[in-house]
């Protein structure tokens, strides 16, 4: 007898074994009229590509991290799709009719169903904004009370669903109400031309008003949700930071620390990196080290440490990089190296540029402020070879003063390049030493500019 009961728990162990865990969805479609090579499927940390072949279909089995709501992006179109483990997913769509005609079949579809209809019900709902936030305070709650009505008339009809789902999608109702409601007063004031318009007091439901962005479950759930929570986020932590990032500290990013859903931590981060990871701030170092600290999500610390990388000898101090030979539009060659002994401002530009060319008024402003000064005003044209008596031309025709140079290699320039510029304009300040004072220095129109000028050179305001 002990024999079989030990054989028995042996074949059970053994059986368990073949059941490998299902963690997987499997999707299939066809889309007409795409050029896109590939659909993205996200989910908070998780992000999947199916690649689409020549004809439009698609198909590819998924290991997802867990079961719920996910978007689907095909080219510039999206939408909410919900994957459970074991669901079989067949999609069809448009693209030039993307949430009018995407249909779902197969194991899973449901919901998708239910999820298609009500973002196209939300879309037609609001599509008109100039006559949705028109609206008087009553008329337009009564209209996101029909948009609700409608939802849950079709979340009603869902027939075998899960009460999870069900209950799930109630709220997320709930919050997609919410966020139309927290965008009335700054919607009316524009549309309605009154920029001192305020809701009134019992406007916002108090439930609203005293929301803690805390509910990790609903951030995956709620596309509404997760964007109030952003904007709720980074609202208090630009109050923290103020008007100048140029000198941001972590001790000004506690806000960061003190948010309580991880992945809305996460894509704060990604969002703040992208402009405070920069050799314009000097703690530069300091603050890649705390993002990367609180982050979990690793390509967002594989940004953080590219871009680090990449700025860390931008930095106030270093040694900047050189152009050397740069035609003159006077005559003959100048290289940076001819200029030490003098602060050198910038102005990364192109005839092309558009929003270049709209800071000429105030370059020329605060060439005259500071004339005589020991600062010289150099603008290095990128335009392309081609392009080099365009080039002449506008130096001549809008009286163009300073140093006008021309860069060797327009954007494969060795200068632009070590400067790392994606976009122009861009103005650089450099000390009498070829020095960096600041790799991304406030731009003629800004006023910034003259008080760091008037900074480095000594000047009393």
């Amino acid at each position: 007898m002990k024999r079989l009961i030990i054989a028995l728990v042996m074949l059970s162990i053994f059986a368990c074994k073949q059941e490998p865990k299902v963690d997987y969805a499997i999707i299939t479609g066809k889309v007409d009229n795409s050029k896109a090579k590939k659909a993205i499927i996200k989910h908070v940390d998780f992000e999947a590509e199916i690649v689409i072949n020549e004809d439009g279909t698609f198909a590819d089995t998924l290991h997802i991290p867990e079961h719920g709501f996910f978007t689907m992006s095909i080219g510039r179109e999206f939408t909410p799709i919900h994957l459970d483990f074991d669901n079989n997913i067949n999609i069809k769509l448009d693209a030039n009719k993307f949430d009018e005609t995407i249909k779902y079949t197969g194991e899973g579809a449901d919901k998708n169903n239910y999820l298609a209809a009500k973002t196209l019900n939300n879309i037609k709902a609001t599509a008109n904004e100039a006559e949705l936030y028109s609206l008087n305070e009553d008329a337009f709650k009564a209209r996101l009370s029909e948009i609700q009505s409608t939802n849950e008339t079709l979340l009603n009809g869902l027939t075998n669903t899960d009460e999870a789902f069900i209950s799930a999608e109630k709220q997320n109702l709930v919050y997609d109400n919410y966020a139309l409601l927290n965008k009335y007063g700054q919607g009316h004031a524009y549309f309605t031309k009154q920029k001192d318009f305020k809701v009134s007091e019992s406007f916002i439901p108090t439930e609203l008003k005293n929301m803690v962005f805390d509910n990790s479950r609903a951030y995956k759930s709620s596309s509404s949700y997760k964007d109030m929570a952003f904007d709720n986020a980074l609202r208090g932590i630009f109050e923290n930071l103020g008007d100048d990032i140029s000198s941001v500290t972590t001790e000004d990013l506690k806000g960061v620390s003190d948010i309580k859903i991880q992945p809305l931590k996460n894509d704060v981060i990604d969002y703040l990196s992208s402009f405070l990871v920069s050799p314009g701030n000097e703690n530069m170092e300091s603050i890649y080290n705390f993002f990367v600290n609180n982050s979990t999500n690793e390509d967002t610390k594989k940004k953080l440490t590219a871009s680090f990388e990449k700025n860390k000898n931008l930095i106030k101090g270093k040694p900047s990089p050189q152009f050397v030979n740069y035609e003159n539009h006077k005559g003959g060659d100048l290289s940076l190296t001819d200029l030490k002994g003098k602060y050198v401002y910038v102005d990364v530009w192109a005839t092309w540029c558009g929003p270049c060319i709209r800071e000429i008024p105030s370059l020329k402003e605060v060439e005259k402020q500071f004339h005589g000064q020991n600062v010289e005003f150099v603008s290095t044209s990128i335009d392309q070879a081609k392009d080099h008596d365009k080039w002449v031309s506008m130096v001549k025709d809008k009286d163009l003063g300073g140093v006008q140079l021309m860069a060797d290699r327009d954007w494969s320039s060795q200068f632009v390049r070590e400067y790392g510029i994606q976009g122009i304009p861009r103005f650089i300040l450099i000390d009498p030493n070829g020095n960096i004072v600041s790799a991304d220095a406030p731009r003629p129109s800004d006023p910034k500019l003259v008080e760091l000028l008037e900074k480095e050179l000594k000047i009393e305001p």
